[in-house]
């Protein structure tokens, strides 16, 4: 920090003391707990013994000064003893074993991480056996010196997790800068938006204008009027539009994708709502004027005007100030349901039912307007005939769930009987339906299983709202799983006795020596290794050891297909009746146009790309070559006209550890698919980020984020998710990770696709 920043630091420091301390100016262990906000007392109170300079119980301002001084402003041997002062929790001098596992342990708690405690041992031991250099069973200051060398940005680390505790909020705070509107670069990429808006806005113009001129003779008031109707004939019916998903989907394949922002026909379509909620306003008060410009000249009152059919305003029966009243209700209804905190805080319900007012719209806007139905005609019939096909494709045969899986964080996993002629694209979406859950209701949600799967189709469902909370308590009750339970219930015995079968059977197969000699029994071996270590460990499976594991890598067991695994409740086989309707095309369809592809998924955020990774692997794997005169194979770098792609960078952000299980199983087969090195590296990249973990810059987690680096690479895999791929505490700094990418000249990168909370797409929209 400069002089003046260190000056304001430290007044910030003295009134948050202040603060903090209260009348006695004195610090105690519940007050500094509350000022670290950590989780864990093991770390408040090591840090708090060690602020304690004088032994007292409690910190003065002095000392609190003296402490933080010594971690930003001291030598590279204060801030390191410091450290080991931490980890030397009975002051000996020396940090023993089991000092050591107390110390990760706490690091886990804080960092939201569960582990089993014999893999707790093992990232103990990797930190201790990399320390002690002399094996003397005790790690000393210069052995802890010695190995903090060998990662060197922990002395950073170090005084950024100080500099952290206590600072100003305007030096918390990172300004964003706006964008520039007026760059080359932004109109370079928005320019089909721009260009669409810009001849959307000169269509009202002239439409309105028309009106304008064509009723000059009656008054200002009702030129207004006019001029409004005239474009709420046509916005009315191009907000219609906007959502001919199956024309838009078919729309997609073709050169306009080129032209038209087809992947922007939400906002496009909400844009237009607003529109027409601003042109129906300005209508309204116009004819509320103009009305009241009347009453002054003929019998009739201003309220006759509007809210009777006395003074014959409108083409059918008079009823045009009655429609326009109701018009005006139900459009303002419609608008304040669509909003953003209605939708977003678990009310999608009632988004969707009074959008279905749309209908009663239409058809009072016939009676309201002479001239509406031959701007509605036909769009509309359009409309009807994807209304009228979606529901018979979608009633066309018997469609059920036959499987569902109940994962953590109350996602509820489909697995639906795929029907026939059923084709999409990776990435596309899907409206369902299940009578048990709700008769009328249509959700749509992304299809994550690939176009490939040829006889399953999967849904990953996140509870967020009511409809999702009735489907994941819906099967948590098994009872209730299908309108014959005594069927159901003689399913689930059947599974069991087989179980109980393969239980008894299985390690008398063990002396057959029966080798897993095909890749997906291999992929099975690694997926059971991972629930094994945790990763996966609340799945039900049967637990093997770790000694098993490897005598049946070496051919001295039994297929893996023949491990018994116990039936779980978060597993059930059903024959619930469901509907779809679909699919429908999204964005993501242009990835595989593109030589180097980003994707980047938050949570749940990942189930597009879920399905587009399986497809890639699909097509990757018929690149695959082999050796014909030994076991070498390689993928050889072709592009055709199926898929461009050269690299692919998938990068996963989860807020807790439970969440990798969503799709772990996935992502080990991805891996297992590049087990073979190529000459220009990974074909696909992951990037796992895990929120909850502390990052590398506190000092909480310095330990333990050295002993997992340490573990993964003696294992090859990540202790927290199984895979190959290490998961990276805290977030991804995309100021760095976005011109890397770019870097890499893997072939150009077209786009960024991103699924998750909205501010993860402006924050990474504002890098690119």
């Amino acid at each position: 920090m400069s002089l003046d920043e260190d000056t304001r630091w430290l007044e910030w420091v003295t009134k948050q003391f202040e603060a903090i301390a209260g009348e006695d100016k004195e610090i105690d262990l519940e007050e500094f707990k509350t000022a670290l906000k950590v989780k864990e007392s093991f770390f408040a109170e090591r840090f708090f013994a060690l602020f304690d300079s004088d032994g007292s119980s409690s910190i003065s301002l002095d000392e609190l000064l003296g402490a933080l001084n010594l971690l930003i402003h001291g030598s590279e041997a204060d801030k390191l003893r410091f450290l080991f002062q931490v980890y030397d929790v009975d002051g000996s001098g020396s940090i023993d074993p089991d000092e050591l596992r107390t110390v990760l342990k706490s690091c886990l708690r804080e960092s939201a991480i569960s582990l089993p405690e014999e893999k707790l041992d093992d990232l103990t031991l990797a930190l201790f056996e990399s320390a002690d250099k002399d094996r003397s069973g005790a790690i000393t200051f210069e052995e802890l010196k010695a190995e903090l060398e060998n990662f060197p940005e922990v002395m950073e680390n170090l005084t950024i997790s100080a500099a952290n505790w206590l600072k100003p909020p305007e030096a918390e705070e990172r300004r964003r800068q706006a964008p520039r509107y007026l760059t080359r670069a932004y109109w370079q990429n928005n320019s089909r938006k721009l260009f669409f808006l810009m001849a959307y806005a000169l269509l009202s113009l002239l439409l309105f204008s028309s009106a304008l001129l064509h009723h000059r003779g009656g008054g200002v008031c009702y030129m207004v009027a006019k001029g409004c109707g005239q474009c709420l004939n046509f916005n009315c019916t191009f907000v219609m539009v906007l959502m001919l998903r199956r024309c838009l989907t078919w729309l997609r394949a073709t050169w306009l994708v080129r032209v038209l922002p087809l992947d922007q026909n939400i906002l496009l379509h909400q844009i237009v709502g607003y529109a027409i909620l601003v042109f129906t306003m300005v209508h309204t008060s116009a004819h509320i004027l103009n009305f009241a410009h009347l009453s002054r000249h003929t019998g009739y009152s201003l309220w006759e005007y509007l809210l009777t059919t006395r003074p014959g305003v409108g083409w059918v029966r008079g009823s045009a100030s009655l429609t326009g009243v109701v018009l005006q209700l139900l459009i303002g209804l419609m608008v304040l349901c669509s909003s953003t905190f209605v939708r977003r805080s678990g009310h999608f319900e009632v988004f969707y039912w009074s959008h279905l007012s749309y209908v009663w719209v239409w058809s009072l806007l016939v009676v309201h307007c002479a001239n509406f139905w031959k701007w509605f005609l036909v769009p509309g019939l359009v409309f009807l005939l994807e209304k009228v096909l979606g529901l018979a494709f979608a009633h066309m045969g018997g469609l059920y769930i036959v499987e569902v899986n109940l994962l953590p964080s109350k996602v509820t996993h489909l697995v639906i009987k795929r029907p026939p002629f059923f084709t999409f694209k990776p990435g596309d979406y899907l409206y369902i339906n299940i009578p048990d859950i709700a008769t009328y209701e249509w959700h749509p949600f992304t299809i994550s299983s690939a176009p490939e799967q040829s006889d399953t189709l999967w849904l990953h469902i996140r509870s967020m709202g009511q409809w999702t909370n009735r489907l994941f308590e819906f099967f948590r009750q098994p009872e209730t799983l299908a309108s014959s339970p005594k069927r159901l219930a003689t399913s689930l015995r059947n599974k069991r006795q087989l179980v109980q079968t393969q239980e008894q059977n299985f390690w008398a197969t063990v002396s057959n020596g029966t080798v897993a000699t095909n890749e997906d029994e291999a992929v099975e071996l690694t997926m059971y290794r991972q629930r094994s270590s945790g990763a996966a460990a609340s799945t039900g499976a049967e637990t093997l050891t770790q000694d098993q594991l490897d005598h049946m890598e070496k051919g001295e067991g039994p297929h893996l297909r023949e491990i018994p695994a116990k039936l779980g409740d978060n597993h059930q086989l059903c024959n619930i009746k469901c509907y779809v309707d679909g699919p429908y095309g999204t964005p993501t369809r242009q990835i595989f146009a593109s030589e180097h592809a980003v994707l980047i998924g938050a949570g749940i955020g990942i189930t597009p790309f879920a399905s587009i990774l399986q497809s890639i692997m699909y097509r990757y794997r018929r690149r695959k070559q082999n050796c014909p005169n030994c076991s070498y194979s390689w993928c050889e770098n072709i592009i055709d006209s199926d898929m461009k792609l050269r690299k692919v960078d998938f990068i996963w952000i989860n807020r807790d550890q439970k969440s990798f299980e969503w799709f772990v199983s996935l992502l080990t087969k991805l891996e297992m698919d590049q087990a073979d090195e190529e000459p220009d590296g990974r074909f696909l990249e992951m990037h796992m980020y895990m929120t909850s973990a502390l990052s590398k810059n506190d000092m909480k987690a310095i330990g333990l984020q050295m002993a997992l680096d340490l573990l993964a690479k003696k294992e090859k895999r990540d202790s927290i998710t199984g895979l190959q791929t290490r998961t990276q505490p805290g977030r991804p700094d995309w100021a760095k990770g976005v011109p890397e990418v770019a870097e890499e000249n893997k072939g150009k990168v077209h786009s960024i696709s991103t699924c998750g909370a909205p501010a993860l797409a402006k924050t990474i929209k504002a890098q690119c």
